[in-house]
């Protein structure tokens, strides 16, 4: 089941992650003003310039990196146990990344712009300036209007923010994994997956297909059935001859528990595969996974 992070975890990780942003401006700020502290005559403006699109490339692609290389975290994020996902149940996709970032720019920084410049600053009358903060207060609380708690970089970029599921639950699915299959009616070592199958995917993988095992929505069932095909089509599983294909989720718990076991088995010879892009040098598993691209 999919726990969405609260407003106020929410809240907070932006606010951690805003202070590693003026951090990292400071000290580009001192080391720019710093190097040129000992020149005299112009060039003043030239370095002003190249400080502010400094800034701008920082302030708007912190979040779009981090999240593309944490796989929806941000140090921020990461502090308090928070993680982006797909709101359709499939992996984060880039452009999911972009799009909610690039609307950060109206939801955050614009906000925090007018409100530090004020209605001083802003050369509009104050009937002008009282509709812009109304306009900036809608993307501002809008997480307090709909039930999912979405801004409007998610509604844009289909996403959810939600609690990152937490390692100690690894092993409670694993554990009960034998009796939701003998439940279903089939057998645990009916359903068998070999080496080169469990090497496509890694450790993210892993988590993903927890957190679709975990599903109890309306659309727990069809999310079930498309992973469960996905998967047996990626590593060409095929069902025993004489045993009637498993249905979905009994399927996916057991893929699940035979992965998690096989990337422990990996570890434990200092193999660590991020995820199924990851081919670290000691990995020698070689076939259907070396080639795996998708």
């Amino acid at each position: 089941m999919v726990e969405l992070a609260e407003r106020g975890e929410r809240a907070g990780a932006v606010l951690i992650d805003l202070l590693f942003i003026l951090i990292i401006l400071i000290v580009i700020w001192l080391a720019v003003f710093g190097a040129t502290a000992a020149r005299e005559g112009g060039g003043f403006g030239w370095i002003l310039a190249f400080v502010l699109l400094v800034s701008f490339l920082v302030r708007s692609f912190y979040f779009v990196v981090f999240e593309l290389r944490w796989q929806g975290t941000t140090p921020g994020k990461r502090l308090l146990g928070l993680r982006v996902i797909d709101r359709a149940g499939g992996p984060l996709q880039a452009q999911s990344v972009f799009a909610r970032n690039l609307m950060r720019e109206v939801e955050l920084f614009l906000p925090i712009q007018l409100l530090l410049a004020g209605s001083g600053a802003t050369g509009v009358d104050a009937l002008i300036q009282l509709l812009m903060l109304v306009w900036v207060g809608v993307f501002v609380l809008m997480p307090f209007f709909n039930r999912d708690r979405l801004r409007a970089g998610d509604l844009v970029g289909g996403t959810w923010v939600v609690s990152a599921p937490k390692a100690k639950l690894l092993p409670d699915l694993a554990g009960d994994n034998n009796r939701a299959v003998q439940a279903a009616g089939v057998a645990p070592a009916s359903i068998e997956f070999t080496e080169e199958q469990l090497a496509i995917y890694g450790i993210y993988e892993l988590h993903t297909l927890e957190e679709v095992l975990r599903r109890d929505d309306v659309n727990a069932a069809a999310a079930w059935s498309e992973v469960a095909s996905r998967i047996q089509q990626k590593i060409a599983w095929q069902p025993p001859p004489a045993l009637a294909p498993p249905e979905p989720k009994p399927f996916l718990e057991a893929f699940y528990a035979a992965l998690r076991g096989h990337l422990e088995r990996r570890m434990l010879f200092g193999v660590r595969r991020r995820d199924k892009h990851d081919r670290p040098e000691n990995d020698t598993t070689s076939g259907q996974a070396k080639n795996d691209t998708a």
